[in-house]
This record gives C-alpha cells, sequence and structure tokens, in this order.
C-alpha cells in the first residue's frame, strides 16, 4: 500500500479563518509533492467548517474582489455572501431545518451558487440534479431524496417537467427562477427573445428566487453542524448504472477542495480567474470550477454551458477576461485544438488545466500544449470522492497516460479483481481502492449498495488500473467495459489511444459488442476530422500495425458526432446497447 499525506485530527478551532491561518500550502518552500521523492511524509490540517464557510473566509478577506463573471454580469465575494445570507434566511422562514432536503435542477449561472451555499448555511442538504434529466429521472431523483424543496429555472421547460411529477413526489415548495434576472442590461430585455423561458406564476406553493433574497435580511439562523454531516446528495450511476444518491459530508467537501488547491502551489489567493465551463451540478465541475476558487478567493468566469457551435465566442472571451485556470474535459480541449481558426486568438492566459471525467489522450494533451504554452495534466476521480483523489503534477515529474499521483491524505491501493484482496504488487492489474477525506459517507437509502462500494473504509472505484515502481497509477479501464474477446481481456481505452494517434481522426471509441463465436467481438466508432475521408480498411489496417491481433476491432463505423453526457464522456454503453438492438431485429 502507498500512503500519502496520512491526515491528521483535523483543528479544534471553530473560528478558523485564512487570514488567521492561512493554507499549509502557502508556507512550503516547493510543491508539496516534491517531498514523494525525498520519502517526507506530509500532513495538512483541515478545518472543521462547513463548506460554505469557505465563501465566508474569501468575502471577509476579498469582500470587493469580483467572485463571478457571467454573461457581462459581475458579482463582488461580499454581494455573493449577502445573497447566500438572504437565501438562507429565506429557507429557515419557510421552515426549512437542518437534515432537510433541497433539490436544485439549474445550469450554471449565480442562482445555482447562492442555492448551494443558502441551503448548506441553512443546515439543509443540497440535492444536486442535472437539469437535462427526463421527467422520469427527475420524478425518481425527487422522490428517492424526499425533497419537499425544489429550485427550478425557467429553461428546458423545466418549471412543467417539475409540476408534471409534483404529484408523485414530497415537493412542496417550488422555486422559480429566470436566467434573465443575472443578466446586464440590454440581454435582460433579449432574453425572452433568445431563448423562449418558459411561464410560470407564484401561488400553490411556488415562490420566486428573486422575491426570497428581497425579502429577506442577510440574517440566517445559527446551525449546528458536524464535520459527518451530510451536506450534498449527488446521484450517479455508480458501478452499477442504478441511480444512486451520494451523501457527501461537510469534511468531504472542504477536504477536496482544499486537496485541490494543493495542485495548483504557483496560484496567487485573490489573484487568479478560473474557466467555469464545466457543469456544477457535476461533482468535477462542483468541486474544481465552484468551491475551489472560492477558496482560492478567485474569480469565476462562468459559461452556461460550453457549446461547440459558438467556439469562436468562447475563444474570444478567454482572450477578453484572460483566465489562467481551466479545468476542463478531453472533448474540451480537442474541439479547442480542432477549430479552424484557433490560430487567430491568444489563449496565453491559461496556466494551468486539469482534465478529468473521461481519459485524456495523449495527442489531445501535447497538442493543447503547444497551442497555448499553458500546462494540461491528466487527473481522476469519481463522484463517490467529491471526486478528485488523483492528478499529475502541474511542476515536476508527471507522465502522460498516466493519472498521476494520489491526492493529499488519499491512500490507494490495487485490489485483486476476484476476491477484492490486496494490495497487489507493482505493475499488477486489478480494481482501484481508495481511502481519503474526500470518500463519501454512503449511498442514501441504499445500504446494500454501500456494502458493495465501501468494504473496511475502501472505496471500492469499479476501474481497473494499475501501479508503476514511482507510485504513479494508470486506468486501464472501466471494470464493467472490458471485452472478453476470445478469452482475452480486452481495455478499450488502449484501442481508443491507438484511434486517436491516427492522423484524420477527430474521435473515437472502442466498444465489445455479443459475438457467439468470440463472446465478444471488437467495434469502433470514428468521427473525422473535417475534410478528411477515410475507409474501414485503412482504420482496421491502422490498428494492426499498432495493436495486439486479440485488440484489433474487426468493424468500424463513421459517424458525425459520438454520443456523449454533458460533461463530455462518451456514452460507451448507449453504443453498445444500439448494436444489441441492432442484433435483435
Amino acid at each position: 500500500m502507498l500512503r500519502y499525506l496520512r491526515a491528521i485530527e483535523p483543528s479544534a478551532r471553530k473560528d478558523w479563518s485564512l487570514a488567521e491561518k492561512p493554507g499549509k500550502e502557502e508556507t512550503m518552500e516547493k510543491p508539496w509533492y516534491d517531498y514523494y521523492e525525498e520519502g517526507v511524509p506530509r500532513t495538512f490540517d483541515y478545518p472543521e467548517v462547513p463548506i460554505d464557510h469557505l465563501l465566508e473566509e474569501s468575502a471577509r478577506t476579498y469582500p470587493d474582489r469580483i467572485v463571478i463573471i457571467f454573461l457581462g454580469k459581475e458579482l463582488t465575494y461580499q454581494q455573493l455572501n449577502d445573497q447566500v445570507d438572504r437565501f438562507a434566511t429565506a429557507m429557515s422562514a419557510m421552515g426549512i431545518k437542518k437534515g432537510d432536503r433541497v433539490a436544485c435542477i439549474l445550469p450554471n449561472c449565480p442562482q445555482f451558487v447562492i442555492s448551494y451555499y443558502g441551503v448548506i448555511r441553512a443546515g439543509a442538504i443540497f440535492v444536486q440534479m442535472n437539469p437535462l434529466n427526463s421527467e422520469n429521472e427527475i420524478q425518481f431523483q425527487l422522490a428517492d431524496s424526499g425533497a419537499e424543496t425544489v429550485i427550478v429555472p425557467d429553461v428546458l421547460d423545466l418549471p412543467n417537467k417539475v409540476k408534471g411529477v409534483r404529484s408523485k413526489t414530497s415537493v412542496k415548495r417550488i422555486i422559480n427562477t429566470s436566467i434573465k434576472e443575472y443578466l446586464p442590461f440590454p440581454k435582460n430585455l433579449l432574453y425572452p427573445l433568445v431563448a423562449k423561458p418558459a411561464k410560470f406564476e407564484k401561488g400553490d406553493g411556488i415562490f420566486l428566487f428573486k422575491e426570497l433574497l428581497a425579502n429577506h435580511p442577510p440574517s440566517p439562523p445559527t446551525v449546528t453542524v458536524d464535520q459527518d454531516d451530510v451536506a450534498l446528495l449527488l446521484y450517479t450511476g455508480g458501478t452499477t448504472g442504478v441511480s444512486k444518491g451520494c451523501m457527501l459530508t461537510q469534511r468531504n467537501l472542504v477536504s477536496n477542495a482544499i486537496q485541490g488547491s494543493l495542485w495548483f502551489p504557483k496560484a496567487e489567493r485573490g489573484k487568479e480567474i478560473m474557466l467555469s465551463v464545466l457543469p456544477f451540478f457535476h461533482s468535477f465541475g462542483m468541486t474544481t470550477a465552484m468551491n475551489l476558487p472560492i477558496y482560492l478567493g478567485a474569480t469565476m468566469f462562468m459559461l452556461l454551458r460550453f457549446e461547440r457551435d459558438k467556439l469562436g465566442a468562447f475563444l474570444k472571451d478567454i482572450e477578453r477576461i484572460r483566465p489562467s485556470l481551466f479545468p476542463g474535459v478531453p472533448a474540451m480541449y480537442q474541439a479547442i485544438i480542432n477549430f479552424p481558426d484557433v490560430g487567430k486568438y491568444d489563449l496565453s492566459s491559461v496556466k494551468f488545466c486539469i482534465s478529468g471525467a473521461a481519459p485524456l489522450p495523449v495527442e489531445v494533451c501535447q497538442n493543447f500544449e503547444e497551442m497555448t504554452g499553458g500546462k494540461l495534466v491528466e487527473g481522476y476521480g469519481l463522484t463517490e470522492a467529491s471526486p478528485v483523489t488523483h492528478c499529475n503534477p502541474l511542476f515536476g515529474k508527471r507522465k502522460i497516460g498516466s493519472i498521476g499521483l494520489p491526492f493529499p491524505d488519499t491512500d490507494c491501493e490495487i485490489a485483486d479483481l476476484e476476491t477484492g484482496e490486496g494490495p497487489l504488487p507493482v505493475g499488477e492489474t486489478g480494481e482501484l481502492r481508495i481511502k481519503g477525506p474526500q470518500v463519501m459517507k454512503g449511498y442514501w437509502n441504499n445500504p446494500e449498495e454501500t456494502k458493495k462500494c465501501l468494504k473496511d473504509g475502501w472505496l471500492y472505484s469499479g476501474d481497473i488500473a494499475k501501479m508503476d515502481e514511482e507510485g504513479y497509477f494508470y486506468i486501464v479501464d472501466r471494470k464493467k467495459d472490458m471485452i472478453i474477446s476470445g478469452g482475452f481481456n480486452v481495455y478499450p481505452r488502449d484501442i481508443d489511444e491507438v484511434l486517436f494517434k491516427h492522423p484524420k481522426v477527430k474521435d473515437a471509441v472502442a466498444v465489445g459488442i455479443p459475438d457467439p463465436y468470440r463472446g465478444e467481438t471488437i467495434k469502433a466508432f470514428v468521427v473525422l476530422k473535417e475534410g478528411e475521408t477515410s475507409t474501414e480498411e485503412e482504420i482496421i489496417a491502422f490498428c494492426r500495425e499498432n495493436l495486439a491481433k486479440y485488440k484489433v476491432p474487426t468493424m468500424v463505423e463513421f459517424r458525425e458526432e459520438l454520443p456523449k453526457t454533458m460533461i463530455g464522456k462518451v456514452l460507451r454503453k448507449a453504443l453498445r446497447e444500439e448494436e444489441m438492438r441492432k442484433q435483435q431485429r
């Protein structure tokens, strides 16, 4: 077992302050991961505070610093904290108590940030939901969480979807908000014409977000919060595909934000600008694009979403706003690289990028760094760990193709795939298991699935991995995505990496398809770069030159695009299911 930066008892001080007690990373002579090679253990004293306290401290230290830039609208730390206080007061006035669940179905916007910290400041549990969920998914998550209050925007017909399932859930209150409420003039006037928002009215338990802020003072109730209290429910398919609510505690959220800050040893408090385009309702975006910049006293340049068809405007914004930190997913970096006019824009402000949620192809990493001059490294995490557990160092040794080193205070082992026991020797392949302050408390109202995932303090990730002699970890593939073809274990990521090296390929993924002879056969789905043409024979021949015979795809299908989640992860399972339906016809 490799043990990194074992956690020590958190500080007993309740009045912890950034101003009075700077983070330990500020007093280190060099980045903490340099100490690995010297064999010197490092510890970090995580403060015993709720996650909203990070906002309070940054507001106290940097009151006039801009915290949010949203489509031209700006909010300072002092203004944001005031509105969070007002929302927490409103929650209390509605009768929402400690432990009650409040659901939020918002995209990236100031209301999301206010709701997140306001609900938690009131002592309630924030239920984070994807705005792209179907009506059935919304119904399930509202019913499963027992949320009696839900915050809804005027987009994607969400007000009508929530009203449609209200009678089948415990929802008593609906808080409606419009994106235009945080748009500057004249965008707020043009918004109804461009967005065609859904209409909503007050009454019958329906409230307006802006009126709650206007009608309640910034004097929230005092709520006693323990570090192991659940602060957040975040639904995930987990390792089995069944939607489950991850219970993330105050300790989980605070520690992962601080752990993330240690990965940016050269970041300057109160001076950085974070490109916050990752969706906040996803754990990766929540931690790296919202909680982390607020902990650092940074500015969030916030976008509703990443839009490929508006990439020129996106690059122009980067040139104008000059963000320095850019957490993202491979699909975002890849889209920037492939944009025909990318050379016309100055992207030199981007210093540090951490890629997650999906494997980062080597070609994408190298091309993006050459283009921007910044550093792009691959990290790893899962919702059950708040989510980040590993990352390549931005300074010092990094290994392309590796997910890097474990985060501070995070223990990792490779366990046997059959028995679950470990650790396996260096270089052997098995299931990655993790311990650390960021590991969830369990699945909401689901003790059976919790027992499968959490064993003896270890979080079993469901990912197949290996570790080298220097402690760097490599994700071989998802346990459930592994292809067994002709008796051989085939990891799709090996094939994906080769496909990405083909000069004509823009995007690609390999999938195992049921086969009566081999058990499974391999099919590649390929998206070509603009203006390129290719054939199935050409792609297969390229794979034969670069892969063992049993790993070579037997079929190639060319597509205009691949199905992906909103955060950019390819839906390998959806492609497999599509092929299985074809076989059944």
